[in-house]
């Protein structure tokens, strides 16, 4: 008879099968069906959805939960927020960076979200934001993988120490390359950016993810530049484009041919929809652009995309709760992702297409892989996205490390059901 650590029984999967998962030590170590099997622990997820960890594959943890210090982002804009940060990191110290990144890994860790991919700015001499931030990746290395970018806010060139801290940052042992060129002075000095960004990173054998065209000018077309640069390094399927906002207000033509370069490419896109759609179009009247990337478009391509968190309660962004399913929500609809199949394909964009994106080992739910699972009070993925629901059960890397208890609505109806949880079937695919 089987014996296991942990014991998930009954379970459904977001592609709809219901299957035991038993886990030993870090492992998952059988799936299917496992009446009989003993286990140190028993979690009864029968009509729940079961599935992989939520991943976060855009994210600013240096400047998370620090809404407010020095001052609020009165006009909203993504400018005035880089101002802002810029203020910020001034008189933040490497402690409370400290602190609230620890504070919103604890967040994120009852949201079953256990993998971040964060960029952190390197447009600092004293480097306050990447000490603080590898100091929080070991801590919280045994529950959450935790991965940085090394990210010249200000600019690589544009700032005058900014190229020499970024590569300083990459010997302290940053895990991928940033940049954003459509800040630098010009659209030369962008593309140069891009080229060399690309360079360091293959020199250095790591990842390059670069905010690119960042903005509602359909001119900038960095994009462009970093699907050639990746071809001609050979970095295919190790580079990603963060945002691409500018897609959004080009004309179809040139679309037509940006596209199928991406896609050549192996460059992952990552649009960031709660903020994407926040903070782009402010110059606008009417008609407002949405502010998002052509998501679907790209994925007829073959373009993997997922989509990102990008910020929480900091200079750019008031709100926020590191629920990958508020992201997925908010995309659903600016996205128009709205037949079942898009649903569907909502909710693997913050767990399997974002595992892929960050080249995550061991990432699913099949033998052999990582066990790290979160069950949820949904009957189906689709289901979740309706709810964002609560994590009844959070387990990372073989151990428990969150629990929520199931909480119905209590009514007092006359002639109504004593409490409601507004679960409802959803129609077959």
């Amino acid at each position: 008879m089987a014996s296991f650590d942990i014991l998930v029984t009954g379970g459904t999967l977001p592609d709809g099968t219901v299957k035991d998962i038993g886990i030993t030590g870090d492992r998952i170590a059988a799936t299917g069906d496992l009446t009989g099997a003993e286990a140190g622990e028993v979690i009864d997820a029968s009509g729940d959805l079961v599935s992989p960890p939520f991943v976060d594959p855009h994210f600013h943890m240096d400047a998370t939960l620090s809404y407010g210090t020095p001052r609020i982002n009165a006009s909203g804009t993504l400018l005035e927020g880089i101002s802002l940060w810029g203020e910020l990191k001034q008189i933040a110290t490497v402690d409370e960076m400290v602190a609230r990144a620890l504070a919103y890994c604890d967040w994120a860790v009852s949201m079953g979200l256990l993998a971040v991919r964060s960029h952190v700015d390197t447009c600092d001499d004293d480097l306050k934001g990447v000490e603080a931030l590898l100091h929080v990746r070991e801590v919280v290395k045994p529950y959450l993988d935790l991965q940085l970018v090394a990210f010249p806010q200000d600019g690589f060139y544009r700032d005058p120490t900014a190229r020499a801290n970024t590569l300083r940052a990459l010997d302290m042992g940053v895990d991928v390359v940033g940049g954003i060129p459509h800040f630098e002075r010009t659209m030369a000095d962008g593309a140069a950016s891009v080229r060399e960004l690309c360079e360091i990173a293959a020199e250095r054998g790591l990842l390059v993810d670069l905010h690119c065209d960042e903005t509602d000018d359909p001119m900038s077309r960095h994009i462009e530049a970093l699907a050639y640069e990746t071809q001609r390094l050979g970095l295919q399927g190790r580079v990603a484009g963060s945002h691409l906002t500018s897609m959004h207000s080009m004309d179809n033509y040139y679309v037509s041919k940006l596209l199928p370069l991406i896609a050549e490419a192996g460059i992952a896109a990552i649009p960031n929809p709660l903020i994407n759609i926040t903070l782009q179009g402010r110059h606008d009247t009417f008609p407002k652009r949405r502010g998002l990337t052509r998501v679907k478009e790209m994925q007829a391509q073959g373009i993997t995309v997922g989509w990102g968190q990008d910020c929480v309660r900091d200079p750019w962004y008031s709100l926020g709760t590191a629920d990958m399913l508020d992201v997925a929500f908010m995309g659903l609809h600016v996205a128009q992702m709205t037949s079942p199949q898009e649903m569907a394909r909502c909710f693997t964009m913050v767990t399997e297409e974002n595992a892929k994106i960050m080249h995550l080992d061991g990432y699913g739910l099949a033998q052999g892989d990582r066990a790290s699972l979160v069950v949820l009070d949904a009957g189906s993925s689709i289901e979740a996205l309706r709810l964002r629901p609560d994590r009844l059960c959070v387990i990372s890397k073989g151990k428990v490390v969150s629990r929520q208890a199931r909480n119905d609505a209590r009514l007092t109806l006359p002639g109504r059901p004593a409490s409601v949880r507004r679960r409802h079937p959803v129609p077959d695919a």
